[in-house]
């Protein structure tokens, strides 16, 4: 069982240690909102995906592929919300940061975080498809140690990396917090248009 456990982390942080617009995100949050707020979207982003690890594990990958026009409705929301997220980041100012500490909500950072993780198809195929993969291919008295290792490493990887921007956060001034914001902002327009490429090839 402790093996079993031992391999569902290892694949678990495999597949979402990789940087993401998840991971930007929850980061982002913990360099903005700072401890313990910032635990909102850890705890958003870590129950995002084990309900999509469950879900794997009881053959729901089965569904993406059956479902017509599913996964492109998925890369257009999803595009869609990392571009107004990109650009709220681009255009980020120091007066910005204070009323984002003072305006913020466990609700808001918790929808915000689902939709990040719940919009993006490749996040998805990752947990739901080759995770579920994975834990349907144990012997059935390893499968619940091995979703739950896999489980696991999501909640340390998102609780370390909160943590950790957190960490970094007292070390920077305004000025330096708006300038991270602002290539948090890239990167997730990056991502935006890798969705929309994407999509755009479910046309062809």
């Amino acid at each position: 069982m402790t093996a079993a456990f031992l391999t569902g982390l290892a694949i678990g942080l495999a597949l979402i240690v990789p940087i993401g617009a998840q991971n930007v995100f929850v980061f982002g949050q913990g360099v903005s909102l700072g401890m313990p707020r910032a635990l909102w979207a850890v705890v958003g982003a870590a129950l995002c995906d084990s309900l999509l690890i469950v879900l794997g594990a009881t053959g729901a990958s089965a569904l993406l592929d059956s479902v017509p026009g599913l996964r492109p409705a998925m890369l257009v929301a999803g595009s869609l919300f990392l571009t107004y997220l990109g650009v709220k980041s681009l255009r980020a100012k120091p007066a910005d940061l204070d009323e984002e500490a003072v305006l913020w909500s466990p609700a808001q950072v918790l929808r915000r975080t689902a939709a990040v993780s719940l919009l993006n198809p490749h996040a998805i195929l990752d947990t739901v498809g080759v995770l579920g993969a994975a834990i349907a291919a144990q012997a059935a008295t390893s499968r619940t140690a091995f979703a739950a290792g896999a489980v696991s490493a999501s909640w340390l990887w998102f609780l370390l990396l909160a943590g950790a921007a957190a960490g970094m956060r007292r070390f920077l001034t305004k000025e330096r917090r708006v300038w991270f914001d602002r290539a948090s902002g890239v990167i997730l327009l990056v991502f935006a248009a890798w969705l929309a490429v994407e999509f755009v090839h479910t046309l062809v």
